[in-house]
């Protein structure tokens, strides 16, 4: 699941460092992300992980880190 976090924030996230390499606990939005990219993340998330994110995950924390993303994304997919 991390690496497939990974990979879309380094097609979608327009960040300023290499998503590979960024820690998982790591501040995306002091790496670059901005709030235009951290929607066009969550359209990716959704899609390649087939669910939705609900209205109360729409929040800067829950895009704040791969760890962050990855915990959401837990929680969606285990209650799919």
């Amino acid at each position: 699941m991390t690496d497939k976090i990974r990979n879309i924030l380094k097609d979608h996230g327009r960040l300023s460092k290499d998503a590979m390499t960024i820690a998982d606990d790591a501040d995306l939005y002091q790496a670059g992300l901005t709030s235009h990219a951290s929607v066009n993340v969550m359209l990716a998330l959704e899609g390649e992980f087939e669910v939705e994110f609900p209205d109360h995950m729409l929040k800067r924390s829950v895009f704040e880190s791969i760890a962050a993303m990855r915990t959401a994304l837990t929680e969606l997919t285990a209650s799919a």
